[in-house]
């Protein structure tokens, strides 16, 4: 990608079924806790992410991205536990995780970055918040089974152009 390619500043990554198979607020059951090298419910269940997600999150931070999430789930404590235990925060700058409209996170988002929503993009596995981005001028993709490398590079196509 040349240097004056149009880039996003911000992306932002939805959580459940975007960077994990899961919704964490029904399908695994807080708290989490690290055991040797896997992450594990209360109830021993294995909590995977995407093979992809943390590759992605690492390449964008060191491209320079800054990485945002977004989020309506009302498993707060436990989205953040899986975002520390995952060893993902410190590739994150922002962060919205509570329940409601993804417009409200979006606009506290670019409150926070002084980004216009123009030059963020915005990953996610339902239409609805899709369409509530797109609407607002996020490019906002949609992602079935979870973000790949392929998904990403074929967004930030689509973001140059």
């Amino acid at each position: 990608m040349s240097q004056n390619s149009k880039k996003p500043k911000v992306v932002v990554f939805d959580l459940d079924y975007t960077l994990w198979p899961f919704w964490v607020d029904t399908h695994v059951t807080p708290p989490f806790k690290k055991i040797s090298n896997k992450i594990v419910d209360t109830q021993g269940q294995t909590v995977k992410h995407y093979p992809d997600s943390p590759g992605i999150l690492k390449k964008l931070h060191e491209d320079g991205y800054e990485i945002g999430i977004a989020s309506r789930t009302s498993e707060t404590k436990g989205a953040n536990q899986l975002l520390e235990l995952f060893g993902w925060n410190k590739y994150i700058k922002y962060k919205e995780i509570y329940p409601g409209a993804k417009t409200t996170h979006f606009s506290k988002i670019k409150k926070a970055s002084g980004v216009d929503y123009k030059d963020m993009i915005f990953f996610d596995d339902e239409q609805r918040n899709i369409t509530d981005l797109t609407k607002v001028g996020v490019l906002s993709i949609l992602v079935r089974d979870g973000v790949t490398h392929k998904v990403i590079q074929d967004a930030l196509t689509q973001f140059a152009s």
